[in-house]
């Protein structure tokens, strides 16, 4: 038996396909989910789904979310998403070391909390590629 795993963001279905195995980021770390798992509804962190088809990994972005998991489905709701193939991994490395900066240099809590907004969102970037 497996998992059907469908991501959606506010303007199209990213993926919807069969996983054995799935790590989600929520709010309060990762998560694992296996078939016949208990069902939950879930925030989502912004940071790197996994997904297990088979013996083959894939990771997926996630820009913070909710998931539902049910009857082994599981439907993930997210502001974006993206996939290493769509990442330049120099880009990627700049983003993520311009965010550390800026929030090591943040002043205040509105810039802290910006800062670490772009922080986490470079950081999932940068992860989806450098592991790929």
């Amino acid at each position: 038996m497996t998992l059907q795993v469908c991501i959606m963001t506010p303007d199209r279905i990213f993926c919807n396909e069969q996983a054995e195995e799935v790590i989600l980021p929520t709010n309060t770390g990762q998560m694992g989910v296996l078939t016949n798992h208990a069902p939950l509804i879930t925030a989502l962190d912004i940071g790197v789904m996994l997904i297990r088809t088979k013996n083959e990994w894939d990771s997926v972005a996630l820009m913070g979310g909710f998931a539902l998991v049910k009857q082994n489905q599981i439907t993930v709701l997210v502001n974006e998403a993206q996939s290493a193939k769509t990442i330049n991994l120099e880009e990627a490395e700049k983003e993520f070391t311009a965010a550390k900066n800026k929030l090591e240099q943040a002043e205040g809590q509105k810039q802290k909390v910006e800062a670490n907004f772009a922080f986490k969102r470079a950081r999932a970037r940068y992860q989806l590629v450098k592991n790929k």
